[in-house]
């Protein structure tokens, strides 16, 4: 027992010197487990079926050590290192802290006093953190989030060390940022020696100069605005390596809101710095395990990987980022301290959760600040969100003059049509032989797909369609788009999520001007024409509701008042009246006020704030489609063992539904349970090849499901 606790008090705090955090590292560590010391946990270790709590002795006994202050953020950590951080809570509350921390029939742990632990003392604990005014009580329980994390790590690692050496082994061993610097330099001289000298490419050339410049500059927080069309994937990165160099900096964290941006901008990364350095963390993908005929040892460390990112390159999601952020489960949390000295780039900036933009903008600050971190927005549509930071910390850009950058890569002219009854859209997809139409609605796009599926090249593109089903008709797009071929397109808004498709004119419905931007960035995308055309229309019998109703009004207000809706300065006023009119809804579940509310006294809802903190909807029922001989091959394996591993393999295959719907399927016989876990529909006569799965009850009456 005191070598486990000793090995995870020096690992825990070598992860928490990254942050001048060493000593409470040490101290969690040592604290964690001293309840194991008790005579009934030793019975257990002998085969006793009997519980025991060994976490609460540590809680307990840091507050005896270090007094109220410092004890009460070591109890936290100590107390939930098995079952989550809990909230302090009351005394009627069994499971909050404050019940723990007066808890009186403990088994003995005395026996730990023998073994000599080497404890800091009360004067090596002491905070080192830059406490904001605005958000004291965030910032110290943002600390003790970051101490969890360096405790629950160390303590997964020594476990596995012992017990699953053969996993213990396969990490680390990944290349340096500095061999990736040197991989990326030689890849992009590669890439770029036979590029024709043309304005677009000397431009794209002067970004990527400004981002090894400005990755001299001292980390902190930086804009980079790009156009679409400017680079910046691999300019982002380069500013990135660089600047992780320079500083000494451990790892970049790559944050991007839809999973087809993170296939794609994995895919790029592993082709500039090999396959062995790059993490793809996110819900649509899965590493192999032993079992799996793909399983070698390289795949095998980077599934490792997921668990507390140690890797250089990471490429995840903003639910799986954020979410961890602001969970308290151990799972989630072991990563967090290795946030501490990266780089993080928040790609499609734009698309920070407005509900939660507060909270998520406090928590960057405190990575900033306290952790050593360089935070980059990168987006073509930059936030405003200037007048939501404190003063202290104001972006620098990295960018060459963002303004006239967007005229240079200007590639489209955008036109008003004013409201148009279905009839009238379906009329102007037929004048245009490729023609993109995108809707806020799937019932909208199903509607306006069947106005026009008699004529030539008619598809449609919905998320009602399952991911592999919508990666073959956008396979079919792009190559009757390069052939010329007729190629009329009706789709939801997820096309704007990173889907690189290049139509001549673009048809988009009201929307937020991000939105609009978005739906621009598919028109005349490789600038083969002098201009594409983008036509903006508000659709007659489809009014949209909450969150889409208030963006398409402001962006309304902003068109009245501007010549040029795509223009940087109409985006920005665009996100300073959004902002402004959602006020308290930029934190709408209230976390930073829960949070505030007895923070002085070091009362957090750690466990509330886990549960509230949600990027999306928790109750979409998956429902896998057996679309094709790979789907039918897993689910007759499933058939026969069922698992939550297959139902990971099966993501390619599953549409997201409400669960009204998903009743409504089941009660008509057409969706079965394989095996208790796994929802497959059975009636394949609702899911059409040219629409996906079509409503039991004739319209789901939904805007799109953008799963991030």
């Amino acid at each position: 027992m005191p070598d486990h606790l000793t090995a995870v008090a020096q690992l825990a705090a070598s992860f928490a010197s990254r942050f001048s955090a060493a000593d409470f590292g040490q101290a969690a560590g040592l604290l964690h487990d001293l309840g194991k010391f008790s005579t009934e946990f030793q019975r257990r270790l002998e085969g006793a079926s009997v519980r025991v709590d060994h976490s609460t002795a540590g809680a307990q006994e840091a507050v005896r050590k270090y007094g109220r202050a410092v004890g009460t953020v070591l109890a936290y950590v100590a107390a939930g290192h098995h079952s989550g951080l809990p909230d302090y809570g009351s005394l009627a509350d069994g499971s909050s802290l404050a019940a723990r921390l007066a808890r009186q029939e403990l088994p003995d742990y005395s026996a730990y006093r023998a073994a000599d632990l080497p404890f800091p003392t009360s004067e090596q604990l002491r905070l080192r953190l830059s406490l904001l005014k605005e958000q004291r009580e965030f910032g110290v329980h943002f600390f003790i989030r970051m101490l969890y994390s360096c405790l629950v790590d160390a303590d997964f690692l020594d476990t596995e060390r012992v017990l699953s050496p053969n996993s213990a082994v396969q990490r680390g061993g990944y290349p340096t940022l500095l061999e990736l610097r040197g991989k990326l330099a030689t890849y992009m001289s590669t890439k770029y020696a036979d590029a024709p000298d043309t304005p677009i490419n000397r431009e794209r050339a002067a970004i990527l100069r400004a981002c090894r410049d400005k990755a001299d500059e001292p980390p902190g927080l930086f804009t980079l605005t790009v156009p679409t069309g400017g680079g910046k994937t691999l300019s982002s990165l380069t500013f990135a390596l660089d600047h992780a160099v320079r500083y000494g900096l451990e790892r970049i964290i790559y944050v991007i809101p839809f999973t087809s941006i993170i296939e794609q901008n994995a895919a790029i990364f592993r082709q500039a710095l090999g396959d062995d350095a790059v993490l793809e963390h996110h819900s649509n993908f899965r590493y192999p395990d032993e079992a799996d005929d793909d399983w070698n040892e390289d795949l095998s460390r980077l599934r490792l990987s997921t668990e507390n990112w140690d890797v250089p390159i990471i490429v995840t999601t903003n639910v799986q980022f954020f979410e961890s952020l602001f969970s308290n489960r151990s799972s989630q949390c072991r990563k967090l301290h290795n946030l501490a000295h990266s780089v993080i780039i928040l790609d499609e900036a734009q698309m920070l959760p407005t509900n939660l933009l507060k909270p998520c903008l406090a928590a960057l600050w405190e990575l900033v600040v306290n952790y050593g971190a360089t935070v980059v927005l990168c987006t073509a549509t930059q936030p405003a969100l200037r007048g939501l930071l404190p003063a202290e910390l104001r972006p620098r850009e990295i960018a060459p003059d963002p303004t006239r950058l967007f005229t240079v890569f200007r590639r489209v002219t955008v036109e008003r049509l004013g409201a148009l009854e279905d009839s009238a859209v379906a009329s102007e997809l037929a004048r245009h032989r490729q023609v993109l139409c995108i809707v806020n609605t799937r019932t909208h796009a199903r509607e306006l797909y069947n106005l026009i599926r008699g004529e030539e090249g008619a598809v449609h593109l919905s998320a009602r369609m399952c991911p592999r089903h919508r990666a073959e008709v956008l396979t079919g797009v792009r190559q009757a788009l390069r052939e010329c071929a007729p190629c009329r397109v009706v789709a939801t808004q997820l096309i704007e999520a990173g889907v690189d498709v290049d139509f001549p004119v673009v048809l988009r419905a009201a929307a937020g001007l991000d939105s609009v931007a978005q739906a621009a960035g598919r028109c005349n995308r490789e600038g083969r024409l002098k201009s594409g055309q983008v036509y903006l229309f508000e659709p007659v019998g489809h009014p949209l509701r909450g969150w889409f109703q208030r963006t398409a009004a402001v962006a309304g207000m902003v068109l009245r008042s501007v010549d040029d809706p795509l223009a940087p300065q109409a985006i920005e006023s665009y996100f300073e009246q959004l902002y402004g009119i959602e006020g308290e809804g930029l934190d709408r579940d209230g976390i930073m006020r829960s949070i505030a509310e007895e923070g002085a006294r070091l009362h957090f809802p750690f466990a509330t704030v886990g549960q509230r903190f949600r990027l999306i909807e928790n109750d979409l029922m998956p429902i896998v489609i057996p679309w094709d001989d790979k789907a039918r091959e897993l689910l007759q394996a499933a058939h026969f063992a069922p698992s939550y591993r297959l139902l990971r393999q099966l993501q390619p295959y599953v549409v997201q539904v409400y669960p009204h719907e998903f009743s409504d399927l089941k009660r008509i016989g057409a969706v079965r349970m394989e095996g208790g876990i796994i929802p497959v529909l059975t009636d394949t006569t609702l899911y059409s090849k040219e629409v996906g799965l079509q409503p039991a009850t004739g319209s789901d009456g939904a805007e799109e499901l953008l799963i991030y």
